[in-house]
């Protein structure tokens, strides 16, 4: 079997996207695997797809850009040189120049086609694409909720009312060695972090893994500290995001909350960490709580996934993929209305009785890789599936509909 992923980007969100695992697994089983992305050859991840023997092509394909379609020429010449069995596509804008590529192929000739709906897309005439798959995996609960749901009612609006595509549920998974449950970060880090952060010291840590941004739902922190500091002294927020403070082009929305956290004599309270910092899990191994707050819904919740995963109590809105994970996983985090007064009394709870998540064995790296291995089965039922998972005990892969 030979499968190609085709993917906008690699840098992005790719713990979500979870190409590497997959492909790795099928290098692993003695299989073919093909990698289109934007990364550049140099790129870390590039260089474990290259020593595993996963053969790469950079082409630059950026989201919602007509720009993308000069690769279209080149992306039929891939495709009929590589002869793949299965093109996987992880991205709307990649499938926009798939569906270009393959329309002067033969159709004996075109491989079968696997795509991902990552998001809670409107069904409209850009996302109408994927529906030309064979079958298209929903990367959550509430996002296979949201496609099936819409999709019942705008089937002839949108021409697919003959659905002769299967829509499959893949959750996303979390590598459980790299965040491994009850992780404690070394004395070593915590020493470097009170060295860069001395405010940081005998305080109570409240994680917000996001960038600020409406989106995001940074204002529900104002109300957290504001209505907690005079009952937790000690109480402190840690922000994944860069502080521009001293920048001379701001934000807005990032203007805006320092602003407000100064008018509130609150901003010695929150400290800024950067974006993606390359120690994550200690920063989540070590908080006493973790912030979801995202005021529209999630479409995957990793960092969620991560931190429960890790055992750090997760707080988060009963909407979206949070919600999904809390209810499973962590129901004590779980908020089922968005009010402030019910996370300040969440969060209030969560600080006066430390809480951790029972150790779980759902939402893993090897269920993604076996549920999406099985949709490859499906789709070549005549080659069988078989490799070592990470304890080396062989797996055998079933497709779908055996």
């Amino acid at each position: 079997m030979k499968v190609l992923h085709l993917s906008s980007s690699l840098k992005h969100d790719e713990s979500e996207r979870g190409i590497y695992p997959i492909t790795h697994a099928l290098m692993k089983a003695g299989h073919e695997s093909i990698v289109i992305g934007a990364a550049d050859p140099s790129d870390e991840l590039v260089l474990r797809f290259l020593r595993d023997g996963t053969q790469y092509y950079q082409l630059a394909m950026p989201k919602k850009s007509w720009l993308s379609l000069r690769h279209v020429f080149k992306l039929r010449q891939i495709i009929a040189h590589q002869k793949p069995d299965i093109v996987h596509v992880h991205s709307r804008t990649p499938a926009w120049v798939l569906h270009w590529a393959l329309r002067a192929m033969p159709t004996e000739d075109r491989p079968k086609i696997v795509a991902m709906f990552y998001g809670f897309y409107p069904l409209n005439s850009y996302t109408k694409v994927l529906f030309d798959a064979d079958v298209i995996i929903t990367a959550s609960h509430s996002i296979d909720t949201h496609l099936k749901t819409k999709l019942a009612a705008k089937k002839q609006e949108l021409g697919v009312d003959r659905c002769d595509f299967d829509i499959v549920e893949v959750r996303r998974g979390v590598d459980v060695r790299k965040y491994p449950y009850r992780h404690h970060s070394s004395v070593h880090w915590l020493h470097s972090v009170f060295a860069q952060h001395p405010e940081l010291e005998h305080k109570k840590w409240l994680i917000f893994p996001t960038p600020i941004g409406h989106e995001y739902g940074h204002e529900w922190l104002i109300d957290v500290l504001g209505n907690l500091q005079d009952d937790y002294d000690n109480i402190h927020a840690i922000i994944m995001d860069d502080d521009f403070t001293n920048l001379s082009s701001q934000d807005v929305s990032h203007e805006e909350f320092v602003q407000r956290l100064n008018a509130l004599n609150l901003r010695h309270r929150v400290t800024f960490i950067g974006r993606r910092p390359t120690d994550t899990k200690e920063w989540l191994a070590s908080a006493n709580v973790v912030l979801c707050l995202a005021n529209r819904p999630e479409s995957i919740g990793m960092t969620a996934l991560q931190a429960i995963h890790l055992g750090t109590p997760v707080i988060g809105w009963a909407t979206g993929a949070s919600g999904d994970i809390l209810t499973n996983l962590y129901p004590q985090g779980l908020i089922k209305q968005k009010k402030a007064i019910d996370l300040c009394k969440s969060v209030r709870y969560h600080l006066t009785n430390p809480l951790r998540p029972a150790m779980t064995h759902e939402y893993v790296v090897e269920q993604m890789i076996a549920e999406t291995l099985a949709v490859y089965q499906s789709l070549m039922p005549n080659c069988k599936l078989v490799y070592k998972d990470k304890h080396d005990h062989l797996v055998c892969i079933k497709a779908e509909n055996d």
